[in-house]
């Protein structure tokens, strides 16, 4: 079983006085990204509520009897009025969002359940005299396919968000406005952090529904004539964040940074696909014994050319940085992954 490398006393001295004894409530909590977030707020001494369909999360069963799991969905607005009414901290994760072509395919399916979703856990935060903080999970998809290489904050709101990503990128975009003007007339305290593209253990690995990494890395085990099909040539870019540092940004961007105001989660480095396809065919090479190499669909859907993560206003304003090297994190989600679905 996995569990976050990411300790108290990695946290700046604010972030943990802000969650100490705190009742946090996390939607999207039992999910990839969540369920990491529910394990350092718990290091932070911090009382977590997670928004769940099931009793027993599976991600959280290791820490079940260190949270509160509240059974119900976040369409139901009277169930979410009484979530957030034993919460102080609100920090909305739960989203609409899958691999590219899926979000090609359903622009407007996404938009509505995150539209639909976020205005409900919203509103009742704001309505509610006991929230102290509320986090927006916003995306680098609220960028422009064609933007500055590394992207700075300023750009999020210009020309529109990549097409192949639209129904997520106008959601996120407009989740950033509603935190801004909830913020404005209701006084309500919020934070907006930008994350960009995550991995990690616990990600979905379902080819049809998951991004880049988990695809590659399953399509690789699965191979049987040696070749990893790679969507494109190769030559997009992007910037990949480790889910213990993406975890841990949105709990400092929560603390410290409640000015309505969006900021980059992201690492400062940009890797091709194509040198991430060889850097997977050979990891995932070590376990299966068997030679991979990288075989480029040119016809396969891509995306936005390049992203960059500019971190300028990141260190600035948190003193952040990844803590986890890419081809170390590459290591742990591939090793992650064959123990889970290989060895099982």
């Amino acid at each position: 079983m996995y569990t976050s490398c990411v300790n108290k006393e990695d946290f700046d001295k604010e972030t943990i006085a802000f969650f100490d004894k705190k009742s946090v409530l996390v939607t999207g909590g039992s999910g990839f990204i969540g369920s990491h977030v529910i394990e350092q707020l718990i290091r932070l001494n911090a009382k977590p509520i997670v928004i769940s369909r099931k009793s027993e999360p599976n991600f959280l069963k290791g820490t079940i009897d260190k949270i509160q799991v509240c059974e119900g969905n976040l369409f139901d607005k009277n169930f979410i009025k009484d979530c957030i009414e034993k919460s102080q901290v609100v920090m909305n994760l739960a989203a609409s969002v899958a691999g590219i072509e899926y979000n090609k395919n359903h622009p407007a399916s996404i938009f509505k359940d995150n539209m639909e979703m976020f205005m409900n856990v919203i509103h009742e935060s704001a309505m509610s005299k006991n929230i102290e903080r509320f986090l927006v999970t916003s995306s680098a998809c609220v960028y422009p396919r064609h933007c500055s290489i590394p992207t700075k904050e300023e750009e999020g709101i210009k020309d529109e968000p990549e097409p192949t990503n639209s129904g997520y990128g106008w959601s996120k975009r407009m989740e950033e406005y509603l935190g801004k003007k909830y913020s404005e007339e209701f006084a309500l305290k919020v934070s907006i952090a930008r994350p960009y593209n995550a991995y990690g253990p616990r990600d979905n690995f379902d080819v049809k529904m998951s991004h880049v990494i988990p695809s590659l890395i399953k399509k690789a085990f699965d191979s049987n004539d040696g070749s990893l099909e790679v969507w494109g040539d190769g030559s997009h870019s992007r910037s990949f964040l480790y889910v213990d540092d993406f975890a841990r940004g949105l709990i400092e961007t929560t603390a410290r940074y409640s000015y309505s105001d969006p900021i980059n989660i992201g690492a400062d480095e940009e890797i091709t696909i194509k040198n991430l396809s060889i850097i997977i065919c050979e990891a995932v090479g070590k376990y299966t014994n068997k030679k991979l190499e990288p075989k480029f669909n040119k016809d396969g859907i891509t995306g936005q050319p390049r992203r960059k993560c500019d971190v300028t206003k990141l260190k600035e304003k948190l003193g952040f940085s990844t803590m986890v090297p890419f081809e170390e994190g590459i290591k742990k989600t591939i090793d992650w992954y064959y123990k889970e679905f290989i060895c099982k």
